[in-house]
């Protein structure tokens, strides 16, 4: 993997909705900006994606200038709207609202810092609420009790802060996606400790086995880390696939890691003591599962991005059944979690965003728009009493909602 500059990694990742380099920008004030600032480190392949609103493209501005893409006041100001104009946002399905017997409230906490990106949420044992501030290099603590935001600043500049898990002492392991690391925050002192990866590679998500393991994916190193908090040691597993891209993971009860991979339609099982990969295909070739979350009877519950699916695997059997969600195709489920197993997701690309129930004994749906737009939710957790955390990182916010006991 060719090492890329990190302020040249942002721009290419948020600037991707761009045409490649050599293709004609638009004509208009800001075209020259685009064409230095936006398109200066890589060929970006061809492709405009869905765009943003002006909002959207204000915010996505302050990310690249937070990550270290030099622009000036004047230059934002002359860029920003260009974007806007000539990217908006398109072809998003529009939420649909299902009705349904439970009543949840939300409540959301903005990042003080403007740009900041929060990826992944994570709740704390302590009732707090934390998220990776990717953007700003930092991880931030919401205390829901006196709505207090605090931000901590990580070590290494630009690391990109990506997933988030608790360890049993309440420290806060993160990836450092664009610094090749795994980063370990004691919030206590606000010492950082960070674990190189014995390759270049874009650390994703991460979790604890029952033995204190950590666990991480890289999604586009195509590899599966292991790390030993008591040594530091990191081992890489190679998926079967080549660039399956491991993305999302979730144990189930017994252990079994289980990876969804984004690059393909199929879903690895981690032996975790011999370290065996298994790969189970999904139905359907156009399927890219992002997020994961398992149930208590074993059954591993899939976001389908890509065609707009929730999915349930059975890896005693093989057997895949799905359903559409509710939003439709282009909805793109991401973030999703099992509470009291019953499971629940977002729509990333519903507008607005929303929340998702699906009650896996009646297969019946309900949804919720999300106040605001939450726009875009790309993970979830849950609390210790069995409520629902949002990561919502364009609109620059956590939220927390609560469902009735």
């Amino acid at each position: 993997m060719s090492k890329i500059t990190l302020p040249c990694l942002t721009t290419m990742l948020l600037c991707c909705a761009l045409p490649a380099l050599g293709q004609n920008l638009p004509e208009g004030k800001g075209k020259e900006i685009a064409a230095a600032k936006c398109m200066s480190c890589h060929a970006l392949e061809a492709r405009v994606g869905n765009g943003y609103t002006a909002k959207g493209w204000s915010t996505a501005v302050r990310m690249m200038t937070n990550h270290g893409v030099p622009l000036s006041k004047e230059e934002v100001a002359t860029l920003t709207p260009y974007l806007a104009k000539n990217y908006p946002e398109k072809n998003k399905a529009d939420a649909v609202v299902v009705p349904g017997p439970v009543k949840v409230s939300m409540k959301a906490w903005q990042a003080p810092t403007p740009g900041s990106r929060p990826h992944d949420p994570m709740a704390a044992r302590d009732g707090s609420l934390w998220y990776s501030g990717q953007m700003a290099n930092v991880l931030g603590r919401v205390d829901p009790k006196t709505g207090k935001v605090k931000e901590y600043k990580l070590k290494t500049a630009h690391s990109g802060p990506h997933g988030l898990v608790e360890d049993k002492d309440g420290n806060v392991w993160y990836t450092g996606n664009t610094g090749s690391l795994v980063g370990k925050l004691n919030p206590k002192t606000g010492e950082v400790t960070e674990y190189k990866t014995p390759e270049p590679g874009d650390p994703h998500t991460l979790m604890f086995d029952k033995s204190g393991i950590l666990w991480f994916t890289m999604q586009n190193a195509n590899r599966i880390g292991r790390l030993d908090p008591k040594t530091g040691e990191i081992k890489l597993l190679t998926p079967p696939t080549p660039k399956s891209r491991p993305y999302g993971m979730a144990f189930d009860p017994k252990g079994t890691l289980f990876v969804v991979q984004f690059g393909t339609n199929s879903i690895a099982a981690v032996d975790t003591a011999t370290m065996q990969i298994k790969e189970y295909k999904l139905p359907d070739p156009a399927s890219r599962p992002r997020r994961v979350a398992t149930t208590s009877d074993g059954m591993v519950w899939y976001a389908d991005y890509s065609r707009g699916y929730l999915g349930r695997l059975d890896p005693a059997t093989g057997q895949v059944k799905e359903w559409a969600s509710p939003s439709g195709a282009k909805s793109a489920p991401y973030g999703i979690s099992a509470i009291h197993d019953v499971i629940w997701y977002s729509e990333s690309e519903a507008r607005p965003n929303t929340v998702v129930r699906f009650d896996p004994k009646t297969e019946k749906f309900q949804t919720w728009a999300i106040p605001g737009g939450g726009n875009i939710v790309r993970n979830t957790d849950v609390t210790k009493d069995g409520n629902f955390v949002l990561a919502n990182s364009l609109v620059n916010t956590v939220t927390l909602v609560t469902i009735p006991k």
